[in-house]
């Protein structure tokens, strides 16, 4: 059971889009917008991923 639950584990990517923001630290608007732009490479990164392997296979 420990090494499926090991699978599904989120890692570094999960923790990045799902963690709790700190209310004692606001960070800026360059902050912010980097964050944000680093989110949207992460996703477009994996949604090429997924079209490469779906290519490969169909």
């Amino acid at each position: 059971m420990s090494k499926i639950k090991a699978f599904f584990e989120l890692g570094e990517v999960g923790r990045y889009f799902f963690r709790k923001k700190d209310p004692k630290n606001r960070p800026n608007f360059n902050l912010r917008a980097m964050h944000t732009i680093n989110k949207i490479s992460i996703l477009i990164f994996i949604v090429a991923l997924i079209v490469l392997v779906l290519r490969r296979f169909s």
